[in-house]
């Protein structure tokens, strides 16, 4: 048999693209390694799923995913949030919007959304083939003429399109196999590199703050000494660096190997600039008969105290009163600069998505379409592109999958 459209990959976007190439009219066959869909997907957000970010304004929203942005414009417009939540409304996935413009599904599962894309991609009369992994992909005359499954079977179409993900929780299936693929016919990648993961630093405190938490401080990152980017947000200290929103969305632009001299800022209080938090502190200090950390425990966490100790040489067990003027605009100034070394990024199996991919450069982002191979669509994660925390992530695979998948269809005839 020879379909109109293969499918490789049934993550999001691969359910995604099967089920608009289905519902177009196209036989379509949807191939996926594990036993069964959608694996990774009952993972996002917590296990809740945090389906889209609900910026209704596509550039505003193709912004916070930096270069990648001008290429997914045209998808989000096409496709966008609002798009997305009608889409899953209309299949019985009640939502609602928490802070920061989250979307999840009411019943805060992500299976009810996972059971929503199977149904729309059987009524579509996509044909699911599980369990069956790619091992290679024929090329003739700059087109694909078949790929081969492990165990020998293969299987034809007019179009295929590559939506296998990126190297992220790889007990999930998420091995980069489409990488090598992609390379393999003649295809650039991006050097792959986990993110929205925690960071690791250098120093050795750190362990001491282990399970400290910060709610609305500013990160930055710097490299030899200049600002390069700010993330504001919650944050985590971790046995070994940072993790949390803010930490997470910083670690998409740490790239290995890591430079020399690339650092991570805390600022705890971001509202507030130098002069108003040594005013703060003087406030805190003049007058009181308290030691140094009993004064400090009302606006910092008390487990920070004893790193601030370390770090400024104070006393903490002396008079808040007696911290002289220098001394306490050192200590001033290490809490809104507090800084620490890179050191490296944790693993992907703590990745939430990855980094580079596919060049974008390669990709028509009006149908997601190969500039390389004529009959070849990609969609999803193993595009060079990363959002931050926050439901982006799954948008623009819902938006490329929908793309691709309806271009595909549309041009089984040619």
């Amino acid at each position: 048999m020879i379909y109109d459209v293969a499918v490789i990959g049934g993550g999001a976007s691969g359910l995604m693209a099967a089920g608009r190439a289905g519902e177009q009219g196209a036989k379509t066959i949807l191939i996926e390694k594990n036993n069964s869909v959608g694996v990774k997907l009952l993972m996002t957000g917590g296990t809740r799923c945090n389906l889209t970010n609900y910026l209704e304004n596509s550039k505003v929203l193709a912004a916070n995913f930096g270069l990648a942005g001008r290429f997914l414009i045209s998808a989000l417009t096409r496709f966008g949030p609002r798009e997305a939540v009608d889409f899953f409304e209309s299949r019985g996935v009640k939502t609602k919007i928490e802070n920061n413009n989250r979307v999840f599904p009411i019943s805060d599962q992500a299976g009810e959304v996972l059971n929503a894309l199977i149904s729309y991609v059987k009524k579509s009369g996509v044909e699911i083939k599980t369990g069956a992994a790619v091992s290679d992909i024929i090329i003739d005359q700059g087109k694909i003429s078949e790929i081969i499954l492990v165990g020998g079977a293969k299987i034809k179409a007019a179009n295929y399109i590559i939506a296998t993900g990126g190297q992220s929780y790889p007990k999930t299936g998420s091995s980069g196999d489409a990488y090598k693929w992609l390379k393999k016919i003649g295809h650039n990648i991006i050097a792959p590199t986990p993110a929205l993961v925690p960071i690791i630093v250098q120093e050795d405190f750190i362990k001491e703050l282990e399970g400290l938490g910060r709610e609305e401080a500013a990160l930055s990152l710097f490299q030899d000494g200049e600002k390069i980017a700010v993330s504001r947000g919650d944050f985590l200290f971790t046995a070994s660096g940072l993790s949390g929103p803010a930490a997470l969305n910083l670690s998409r632009l740490i790239k290995f190997p890591i430079k020399k001299g690339l650092q991570l800022a805390i600022d705890f209080f971001p509202e507030l600039d130098i002069s108003s938090l040594d005013e703060k502190l003087r406030e805190i200090f003049i007058g009181t008969n308290r030691t140094l950390k009993n004064s400090l425990a009302g606006i910092i966490p008390p487990r920070l105290i004893p790193v601030l100790e370390f770090l400024t040489g104070l006393d903490m067990d002396g008079k808040a009163h007696l911290v002289t003027k220098i001394e306490r605009r050192k200590l001033g100034y290490l809490l809104k600069d507090f800084r620490l070394g890179v050191k490296g990024l944790a693993g992907y199996n703590q990745a939430m998505i990855t980094a580079g991919g596919l060049d974008l450069k390669e990709i028509d982002p009006k149908t997601m379409r190969s500039k390389i191979i004529s009959n070849l669509f990609v969609a999803g994660e193993v595009l060079d592109i990363a959002g931050p925390t926050g439901g982006f992530n799954l948008q623009a695979s819902w938006s490329t999958g929908r793309i691709a998948g309806e271009a595909a269809a549309a041009d089984r005839t040619k």
